[in-house]
């Protein structure tokens, strides 16, 4: 008589036990995807000084989290480029 259960395919050679989502096929990371939405975030936050509001302190704290971020982005950017160069 047959049986109804499936047998898993192992075609990754990561551990189950090191990532737990490998069992549900994905066992990765997006770095594309992060480094658009910090750029997105980023465009939000200089959007953000259109407004009507009176003080500046508003205007630097929007500005120096979108500079942070975008400079993060940045040297990640240019630290993997590098690595790349090397290889």
């Amino acid at each position: 008589m047959a049986t109804t259960d499936l047998e898993r395919q192992t075609t990754s050679k990561v551990d189950e036990a090191d990532v737990p989502s490998r069992d549900w096929g994905w066992s990765g990371n997006a770095p594309n995807a992060a480094k658009i939405a910090g750029v997105l975030f980023a465009v939000l936050l200089l959007l953000m000084n259109i407004g009507n509001h009176q003080g500046k302190t508003e205007d630097i704290f929007l500005i120096g989290f979108a500079v942070a971020i975008l400079g993060v982005i940045l040297i990640n950017w240019i630290s993997t480029r590098r690595k790349k160069w090397k290889h």
